[in-house]
């Protein structure tokens, strides 16, 4: 027999959905009824407490047939829609008692918020955390000594953070508690270089008269000219203000041969072996580059002395534009600074590859050039330059000096860095210059907090 409701409700829609879950003034009707052929409260829910007659009760539902009712029940609830789905947890929530309410609350939480980290194999867990930022990952660490472990495990994750602040990653080191403290280290660091506080100075007093050009060399600061040297070819090579380049013996101290062509005087000499190949040259051959005001000349060195320039750089036809005195080559690339900016040429193929333009500051020279940074300087400041973004990310005050227009009366010390900090090699002089009292400015690393 149908139930009154039921018959009632049949006039206003077609009975295709289980009781609880219809809306409307019948259901709470519905419900009763079914509850009162069970011999349940619907306030309760099957159960001795909800049970008018626990026998009875535990005759009508046995074990084996609540498994199957549930079964059926999960099935139904399955096919609904979410609407639907969320309307039934309302429902069945709003007919829970007091241990029911008890027991969603005890349990809700981990049933919701359950702990990834601890769950998930880690190789998983390792792929999740390399979407998050290093910030991120340390506020992480913080949650719990699980979390920690976990995170700190995750090799990859503090490689990559290292690398993204341009630091040189060894990958053979595969202790990811390592590479954590390389990244804190790493972020102390580019703090101090983005608060301009990452240097200090000191000065070198001695001579009786200015010091008009400085050579830094394997750690040791002299008093030269611009010369370059090779222990392997024996050879030593300088540039003079009678427009030539002279090659010496190292050994003997006699001039092996004197190379003209420039027009200006020779500023910079460097002596270097060639890593790529060309029509000109090879790798490993050895290349001697000088520079004057307007031009970059290139010469093969090896053990034949007599020479002929292979190629001769400059960056307009017409000599408007004036080369500062100041030559980076590392085998690969050639770069050199001007007043519209930094200009950077390909060994291989001797073209243009970029010129990075500092606008708001104009006239800035060039120290030393590396992969990931750049190190510069005016008549004011020191400046570090991102090369990943053309941007000058910090900076340090220099003091009044002679900026000898035509010779090394300044330099940049060791230089690895500029290739990718490592924590190691951010030690020792950074810039040194004369000063007008003939003393010798140095602007050296501070340590690490």
């Amino acid at each position: 027999m149908p139930l009154p409701c039921e018959v009632a409700d049949r006039e206003r829609r077609p009975l295709v959905q289980a009781p609880w879950l219809w809306s409307g003034p019948g259901r709470c009707e519905a419900l009763a009824a079914r509850a009162r052929l069970v011999g349940v409260s619907p306030a309760r829910g099957p159960g001795p407490r909800g049970a008018r007659s626990g026998k009875f009760f535990h005759n009508l539902m046995e074990r084996k047939d609540f498994e199957t009712w549930l079964d059926n029940i999960s099935v139904t609830f399955l096919s609904l829609t979410d609407l639907q789905k969320n309307e039934t947890l309302d429902h069945l929530i709003s007919l829970s008692g007091a241990v029911q309410l008890r027991h969603l609350s005890n349990n809700l939480e981990t049933l919701l918020k359950r702990d990834f980290l601890k769950l998930l194999p880690l190789e998983l867990s390792f792929y999740l955390l390399k979407w998050l930022d290093p910030q991120t990952l340390l506020t992480c660490c913080l949650v719990s000594k699980q979390w920690n472990k976990v995170i700190s495990a995750c090799t990859e994750v503090w490689q990559t953070a290292c690398k993204n602040l341009g630091w040189q990653i060894d990958d053979s080191v595969q202790d990811a508690l390592h590479w954590k403290k390389v990244y804190l280290k790493a972020i102390l660091r580019m703090k101090q270089l983005e608060d301009h506080e990452a240097f200090e100075t000191s000065s070198l007093i001695g001579h009786s008269a200015r010091v008009y050009a400085l050579y830094y060399k394997d750690g040791l600061l002299c008093t030269v000219f611009s010369v370059d040297y090779n222990d392997e070819l024996d050879i030593l090579v300088s540039g003079s203000a009678d427009f030539t380049v002279k090659v010496w013996a190292l050994s003997a101290g006699t001039c092996l041969n004197t190379l003209t062509g420039h027009t200006e005087w020779v500023t910079k000499v460097v002596l270097q072996k060639c890593k790529v190949k060309s029509l000109l040259h090879s790798p490993g051959d050895y290349i001697l580059l000088s520079a004057d005001k307007y031009e970059i000349k290139i010469w093969p060195i090896g053990r034949e002395i007599n020479c002929k320039c292979l190629k001769t750089l400059s960056v307009s036809e017409d000599r408007s534009i004036c080369l500062q005195p100041r030559l980076h080559f590392d085998g690969k690339y050639i770069v050199c600074s001007s007043a519209l900016g930094l200009y950077q040429w390909d060994f291989a193929s001797y073209d243009i590859l970029r010129v990075i333009k500092t606008p708001e500051i104009p006239n800035l020279a060039l120290l030393g050039f590396g992969e990931v940074f750049a190190l510069l300087f005016d008549n004011r400041y020191l400046y570090i330059m991102d090369l990943r973004t053309e941007s000058l990310i910090s900076r340090w005050p220099l003091p009044e000096y002679r900026k000898s227009k035509r010779g090394s009366s300044f330099l940049a010390g060791e230089a690895s860095w500029l290739n990718g900090l490592d924590g190691h090699n951010d030690t020792g002089l950074v810039f040194a210059t004369s000063m007008p009292d003939h003393s010798i400015h140095l602007v050296l690393w501070k340590e690490h907090g």
